[in-house]
C-alpha cells in the first residue's frame, strides 16, 4: 500500500448525543464528521469564490463502516484529494479515535463538483483552488 499524506485532518468530540439506541455512534453521523471535517478543509484554504453565487455541493457520498465508535472520545477525520476534474474534486476519508490512531474506524468518500447556483449547473473550479489542489497533491493523492 501507497504511504499517503492526508490534504488536511479535523478534530472533533464525539457527542453523547451521536449515538443511537444500540450504544454506539449512528451510521448517519460519520457523514456528519466527514462533512465538518469538509467544511473546515475549504475555509482553511479561503476559498473566495465559495459565495451566493458558486460554491461546492456533493453529488455522491459513501462510507464504509469498519469498527463501532462509542462515546466518550475524540475523532480525527482525514482528508484526501483525489482527480481533479473541469469542475470536481474526488475526496476520501478515513476517521479514526484520537486515542487509537492506527485504527481506522470508517472509510469514505465523496465527490464534490464546483455549482453556479443561478444557473444549476457545475462551473469550472476556480484556478485559485485548483492551483491550491494541485500543490499539495504531490502527498495527498489518494
Amino acid at each position: 500500500m501507497l504511504e499517503k499524506t492526508p490534504a488536511f485532518t479535523a478534530s472533533m468530540p464525539i457527542r453523547w448525543g451521536d449515538m443511537d439506541a444500540f450504544g454506539h455512534v449512528n451510521n448517519t453521523v460519520y457523514f456528519r464528521y466527514m462533512e465538518q471535517a469538509r467544511v473546515e478543509w475549504l475555509a482553511q484554504l479561503r476559498a473566495p469564490q465559495i459565495s451566493d453565487l458558486e460554491g461546492p455541493v456533493l453529488v455522491n457520498a459513501s462510507c464504509n463502516f469498519l469498527q463501532q465508535l462509542r462515546y466518550p472520545g475524540t475523532v480525527e477525520v482525514a482528508i484526501y484529494v483525489g482527480a481533479l476534474g473541469r469542475s470536481s474534486i474526488e475526496t476520501a476519508y478515513e476517521i479514526r479515535r484520537s486515542d487509537q490512531p492506527t485504527a481506522v474506524y470508517a472509510e469514505g468518500a465523496a465527490k464534490v463538483v464546483w455549482i453556479n447556483f443561478a444557473e444549476k449547473k457545475s462551473t469550472p473550479l476556480p484556478d485559485r483552488i485548483r492551483q491550491l489542489l494541485l500543490d499539495g497533491q504531490e502527498g495527498a493523492a489518494l
